[in-house]
């Protein structure tokens, strides 16, 4: 496998590596056995290279064409590179995930990671029936972003208006510029006649013909405090929970704790919340700065709201740089079905 080329140069550093442990994940949902994934360059140029115990099948190939940092896939015989035909799922052209520039937005490629690596911890994780996945802090929506690439029903909650204005702005004018038949409301959002926040509503297809046969897709975001997520959204509504909790020190949460609260009390009090809404079966994906909650305390948290954590292999070796003060990691659990 040839890695993605990523403008982020210490992103681009950590890539083969998170690969190889991305690939390690995917290797359980193939009909193929997978060993002897490792570096290796080849004139001159890195690539990521494994075995299979069988020839990779139609199924296989389609699942592995969606490694987040796979840019094309090889078969290596006779010092021959012999390129391999990949079929990505994606729905929509790139730029639906790479135009919004901002500071602190998460790494594109690293956000389509936590979105594979959360699913493959699902019964199905690419199966042809959409699946419904939830940010519940989604800031200006690159996992909700990915998330239509993929095809799936998506719903962000945030605190912070400004990044509900900027992605309502964009998402509105992408539709709009990529002539996708949609439409898009918005209002307040209500509960018990409590004014909770603000909504976006949308809803669209790929293509008119779909549109007009009710094969439609649901995007909402909410503009609220994620501890109302289990107010605002159905108990055992969502396949999968992805989100990527904030780094610094605080992040905005008004409830229990003034205007602010710790990364560390944020997750420990909206992990339960969260849970709540995840179907039986479903997978919860975070990712975090270590720096400021260790790896065992997360886990803890996760264990304590009854979900399975994936440990061991893998699922411990995605940590990584991403500047001098943020050293992420993910971590991945499993709501128990009975």
């Amino acid at each position: 496998m040839l890695v993605y080329p990523s403008a982020n140069r210490v992103y681009a550093a950590s890539a083969p590596a998170l690969l190889r442990a991305e690939l390690a994940v995917f290797g359980a949902g193939l009909a193929a056995e997978l060993s002897a994934i490792e570096d290796v360059e080849l004139g001159g140029v890195g690539y990521v290279r494994f075995t299979s115990s069988a020839p990779l099948g139609e199924q296989d190939l389609a699942l592995l064409s969606n490694l987040s940092s796979l840019y094309a896939l090889f078969e290596l015989g006779d010092d021959v590179l012999r390129p391999v035909r990949v079929t990505p799922l994606a729905k929509a052209d790139s730029d639906l995930l790479t135009i919004q520039k901002y500071a602190g937005k998460t790494n594109e490629l690293f956000t389509k990671l936590l979105v594979n690596v959360t699913l493959m911890a699902t019964a199905d994780p690419f199966s042809d029936k959409p699946k419904y996945l939830l940010d519940p802090l989604c800031g200006r929506g690159t996992t909700l972003n990915q998330a239509m690439m993929y095809g799936l029903h998506a719903t962000g909650l945030d605190v912070d208006a400004k990044d509900f204005e900027a992605y309502e702005a964009f998402i509105k004018t992408w539709l709009r510029n990529k002539r996708v038949k949609h439409t898009a409301e918005s209002g307040q959002l209500r509960r018990n006649k409590v004014r909770l926040g603000r909504r976006l509503d949308i809803e669209y297809a790929w293509d008119k013909e779909a549109y007009k046969a009710g094969d439609t897709r649901k995007l909402t975001y909410f503009n609220a405090d994620t501890l109302t997520t289990d107010e605002v959204l159905r108990a055992n509504s969502f396949d999968v929970i992805v989100t990527d909790a904030p780094y610094g020190v605080q992040h905005g949460s008004h409830r229990e704790a003034g205007l602010q609260r710790s990364p560390r009390d944020l997750l420990a009090a909206a992990v339960p919340v969260w849970t709540r809404v995840l179907r039986p079966g479903g997978a919860l994906g975070i990712s975090w700065n270590t720096t400021v909650l260790p790896r065992e305390e997360l886990v803890e948290v996760l264990r304590k709201a009854g979900l399975d954590v994936r440990e061991g292999g893998p699922w411990e070796e995605f940590a990584h740089r991403v500047d001098q003060a943020i050293l992420r990691d993910l971590v991945v659990a499993a709501k128990p079905t009975s």
